[in-house]
């Protein structure tokens, strides 16, 4: 069993993603801290949960009320048998559930000075403001910071007071940032200037450090130097005119320097306020709620009860309230003119509870806890509010207070804000969930906390095809230590039916794409109202997108990225669609910059997960290919140029070369590779450039950082790391057994005779990717040129696959050394057909290897014992050493392309989607009654805005509906469908495809289309395409291009053409 509070042991299996967030030193901070939660409603409950899931110590969870019907409408740790029972207390087990590392306990007592002296943060929520100001001033003067929240229907409130002094060690939580230097000046302030391959993204008032730079050696390892900004590749630091002349190089890096921040008391901070903005839009609302909020604790306080809902005295006596306190406050504060609308629509749904209200609000609590314990992302500097009344009906006569009253059941709490009708709408939704991972999994508990498919005729269907992971634990809060290796979605399900037992959820394991359309189709879709993406992938979402707007149902888009979240809502005919507009791709790291002539880690770690695939998956795939496949050799022959013979000598290596026969084979072969990796490959390149030697009028090394050759050392660990990591790897790609057994194996390398490697003059390496493109141009003339360049950077077939040679296979002479090769090398192959009859004979038959394969390796970062991360790490970092790089320790989160993720960021994100779903059910028409969001926790910074329509003559939503069974019960033919355009649309169509297979053409040869011309369309498409339409196939999409009347060519949208 974990132990409770563990110190600073931190389980990164379970934190693994979060890590990537807070780093090692914030979390070890947390596993320190113990926290107060008091008021445990739907608010409560969820800061608690996110502050569970973060690691905390302890968690004490205070509240001296009982849980009531209202409270089940945002409280998910209670159940309907709790009605009656203290609410900390039947809430504390399953809190307890979520981390077995945090200690959470419950306490019904008062909150009085000795027990709040206790913890090193204290949480409000739900607290008369009486209360506040008494906790907030002990707090302030004893070192005890303090969260304040409170939810009130479609309104929230966050206060926060970190104490008079406290050290922020990170403004933002990215990765510093660092560049390479090409010149530094003599002057006064120096002048940086860095590589122009990439900006280098620095900001005035940052510090940096240097080093590596060489001849300005007073640069190297001073302390942070602040620097102004001049331009994208250029920056000013300090007085540098005594310093001695730059030469060359340099690594210039990104410092960040704990800083000072200071608060204010609650008491002081309410008379004057600093508001943190969540829509500028709504620039002047936080001003006036602060106003507001008051108002209704005096309200509160008065009446021993919220406004009544949507009560026109009610509104009318807050109103009043609300301008008693604005004259009082201070002229800073004080408003010109009250907005008394504003004020009457708080009376009116301050009664109210939504779960995406606290969902949204109780993620940014929970995160400005995580803040307040480790000193790391900017806090809200003070105050922050934020509404949703564009959520309210667009009818404002809609709302009555009678349709608004309690009915003694779960739904309460939001029927006070929504009236009864709402509910029973969202009762019979059939929504399709997307993904059932930590987005999935808030979404699916939103869902049954706002009684989403719970009605009669509605239902939830979720599909995921992955089962749960032990890192999925510390996001996914539906899943438990008990449910690892349950698929997610059977285990959501049945979690989310325990939230609420009249939850109508079905749950599948199909991933949704091409090859279940025959599950998810016309019949599926069109009994749909909307969709939600739970996705981690753009080409999923990109697919999903799709079939919303061929379908035209609403779609519901979320993702999170670390503390970053983003929301976008798709309306049909209202909005643009996801696929509309995408983030620009990944950029990718240079070819030659990768292979020669890396600079940063993300370089060696990209190079080493490249490396992987080059040695334990390509040749084993090869391998077994040629072993099964009849037709192997015959395809291979039919390549062009070099590439026969390289894959054959490839094949040859594997199979003869350097096939090993036990596990000492394996060891020496990867002690050969790593001499020929990080050792003789160097030496080639300083033989291709020396230090000083100049290339056209600059150095080839002031441009980039110089490397130098290892020695190995079998006493070094990152040497023997290496080899251990590497010779277990080759040993299972041929099925071998491994060993872990370091002594054993630092004895056998001392007796591995290396042979001396001398460089040779005939090599050519290739400086840049312009080089290597200008290069491909004389391939064909010459192929030889092409396997020397691919020889000398050591391509794997992975990255070729993106170059300009994406058949080649991977070059023996590079990628497979080790074992004698009998000297045979890609620079020394002629290219001649008796030459790879030789090779050809020289491979054993599989006949021959009855029963033998090879067994690729899928690189998996998540498993800590194969031995996958220990090679990347180590490979990387030796590849660093050479190039005089820092190495760094998430190798993970590059090497895997992990998604840092915290339960803080998705649960916020998931409340502001749930805030849209609710315009989607009541049908909203207007665009600016909804919001697309992005969010970033860690500055804090948010973006809501209303989405984009571009109003053109056809939209993405447009189509034409064809019906292509002709009322005498025979199909549309082609003919017919041209001439229907053509009369009923005046239209000539010149082009008609089906996906990628072109259906018609003004240039189609005559017999062709005459022949065509009377087919039936789903008869040209089964032709075409040469496959059979599936029985769930009801209609086509078909693209047109056209003309119209005056022999223009017209932009017409997609044709719809029904077959039944």
């Amino acid at each position: 069993m974990p132990r409770k509070g563990s110190g600073t042991d931190i389980d990164e299996g379970l934190y693994s993603r979060q890590l990537y967030v807070l780093g090692h030193e914030a979390m070890k901070h947390l596993q320190t801290s113990t926290v107060l939660v008091s008021g445990l409603r739907g608010l409560g409950v969820e800061i608690a949960k996110n502050i569970i899931l973060g690691g905390v110590r302890a968690v004490t969870l205070h509240d001296q009320g009982v849980a009531r019907w209202a409270d089940l409408s945002s409280q998910f740790y209670l159940r309907e048998e709790d009605i009656g029972k203290n609410r900390a207390e039947a809430s504390q087990p399953r809190l307890a559930e979520l981390n077995s590392y945090v200690a959470v306990s419950a306490y019904t007592g008062a909150l009085v000075e000795d027990f709040l002296g206790g913890f090193q943060v204290v949480v409000l929520t739900n607290t008369p403001l009486e209360d506040q100001l008494q906790v907030g001033e002990f707090c302030h003067s004893h070192g005890i910071k303090l969260v304040v929240a409170d939810t009130r229907g479609l309104f929230g409130q966050l206060f926060c007071d970190f104490g008079e002094e406290m050290i922020l060690t990170d403004c933002n939580g990215e990765q510093p940032l660092s560049a390479v230097v090409s010149m530094v000046t003599k002057d006064n302030p120096g002048v940086v200037t860095c590589l122009d391959e990439a900006r280098h993204g620095f900001e005035s008032g940052d510090f940096v450090s240097f080093t590596e730079v060489q001849g300005m050696n007073e640069l190297n390892g001073t302390s942070p130097i602040e620097i102004k900004v001049l331009g994208p590749y250029t920056f000013s630091i300090c007085d540098t005119s005594s310093f001695s002349d730059y030469i060359r190089g340099g690594i210039v890096s990104q410092v960040k320097v704990p800083k000072k921040i200071s608060f204010k008391s609650l008491l002081a901070s309410l008379a004057e306020p600093y508001f943190v903005t969540t829509d500028y839009a709504k620039a002047s609302r936080p001003a006036q709620l602060h106003v507001g909020f008051q108002a209704l604790h005096q309200f509160c306080a008065q009446h021993g009860r919220p406004p009544r809902p949507h009560n026109e005295e009610d509104a009318t006596e807050l109103v009043t309230l609300a301008q008693a306190v604005n004259a009082r406050a201070q002229p800073a504060l004080q408003q010109d003119s009250l907005d008394e609308d504003l004020i009457r629509k708080l009376a009116y749904v301050a009664a109210g509870d939504l779960a995406p209200i606290n969902a949204f609000i109780g993620g940014l609590a929970a995160q400005e806890v995580l803040k307040a314990c480790s000193g790391k992302f900017t806090p809200v500097m003070q105050w922050l509010y934020f509404d949703a009344l564009e959520c309210l009906p667009e009818d404002t006569k809609a709302l009555t207070e009678e349709k608004c009253l309690p009915c003694q059941n779960r739904y309460d709490g939001q029927v006070a804000v929504f009236g009864s009708d709402l509910q029973e709408k969202l009762g019979k939704q059939r929504y399709f969930l997307v993904g059932a991972g930590a987005i999935g999994c808030e979404l699916l508990k939103n869902f049954a906390m706002i009684g989403l498919g719970c009605g009669e005729g509605g239902a939830v269907t979720v599909t995921d095809m992955d089962v749960i992971e032990k890192s999925n634990l510390n996001q996914q809060f539906l899943f438990r230590p008990w449910d690892i290796s349950k698929f997610k979605s059977d285990t959501a399900a049945a979690a989310v039916q325990q939230i609420n037992p009249h939850m109508r959820v079905m749950s599948h394991q199909n991933r949704v794409g091409p090859d279940t359309e025959h599950i998810y189709d016309d019949d599926f879709f069109q009994n749909l109202d909307g969709v939600a993406n739970a996705l981690d992938n753009v080409d999923a979402r990109v697919y999903v997108d799709r079939r919303c707007v061929y379908y035209r149902k609403p779609l519901l888009e979320s993702g999170t990225l670390g503390t970053k979240g983003s929301v976008q809502v798709v309306v049909p005919f209202l909005t643009e669609s996801y696929s509309s507009s995408q983030d620009p791709a990944e950029k990718s790291i240079p070819i030659c910059r990768l292979k020669n002539f890396p600079n940063a880690i993300q370089h060696t770690l990209q190079w080493a997960r490249d490396e992987f695939d080059g040695l334990f998956k390509q040749p084993a795939e090869n391998v077994n290919q040629y072993l099964t496949d009849s037709k192997f050799l015959e395809r291979i022959l039919r390549l062009a140029d070099n590439q026969p013979l390289e894959v054959l000598k490839a094949v040859q290596c594997s199979l003869v070369l350097q096939r090993p026969q036990t596990w000492a084979d394996c060891v020496i072969w990867a002690c050969h590779r790593w001499h020929t990796q990080y050792s003789n490959n160097i030496q080639q390149l300083l033989h291709n450039f020396p230090p000083n030697q100049l290339r056209s009028p600059v150095l080839v090394w002031a441009q980039t950082l110089c490397p130098h050759p290892l020695i190995f050392d079998v006493n070094n660990p990152l040497h023997l790391d290496y080899v251990m990591a590497a010779a277990n790897l080759f040993a299972q790609t041929y099925g071998l057994m491994g060993s872990q057994d370091r002594a054993a194996a630092a004895i056998l390398l001392k007796s591995v005779q290396v042979p001396s490697f001398t460089p040779r003059s005939d090599v050519k390496i290739l400086v840049s990717d312009q080089e290597l493109q200008h290069t491909s141009a004389s391939v064909g003339e010459n192929p030889q040129v092409l396997s020397m360049c691919i020889f000398t950077l050591g391509l794997t077939s992975k990255c070729l696959s993106s170059s300009p040679f994406p058949d080649l296979p991977p070059v023996s002479g590079d990628i497979y050394p080790g074992l004698e090769c009998k000297g045979l090398t890609c620079a020394s192959l002629p290219a001649d057909d008796s030459r790879l009859q030789e090779l050809k004979a020289m491979l054993p038959s599989p006949e021959k290897l009855p029963g033998f394969r090879m067994y690729p390796l899928n690189f998996n970062k998540d498993d800590d014992s194969n031995l996958h991360m220990d090679f990347i790490v180590a490979a990387s970092n030796l590849r660093a050493e050479n190039y005089n790089i820092p190495p760094c320790r998430p190798s993970k989160l590059i090497a895997g392309k992990i998604i840092p993720a915290i339960a803080t960021t998705t649960a916020a994100t998931v409340g502001l989607v749930c805030l849209e779903l609710y315009k989607v059910v009541q049908g909203h028409q207007h665009l600016e009654s909804y919001k697309n969001s992005f969010v970033n926790l860690a500055l804090p910074f948010f973006s809501i805005s209303e989405p984009l329509y571009h109003n053109q003559e056809w939209t993405l939503w447009d189509r034409f509906e064809v019906q292509g069974l002709q009322p005498n019960g025979k199909e549309m033919t082609l003919k017919q469908f041209l001439d229907y355009f053509k009369t009923e649309h005046k239209l000539e169509i010149t082009m008609l495809s089906q996906g990628v297979y072109m259906l018609y053409s003004f240039f189609m040869p005559a017999a062709k289309l005459k022949k065509r011309l009377d087919q039936p369309m789903t008869e040209i498409v089964s032709r075409v395409s040469k496959r059979k339409l599936g029985h769930h196939v009801r209609a086509l999409l078909l693209e047109l291009c056209c003309k119209d009347e005056s022999g223009e060519d017209a932009e017409v949208p997609s044709v719809r053409y029904t077959i039944c």
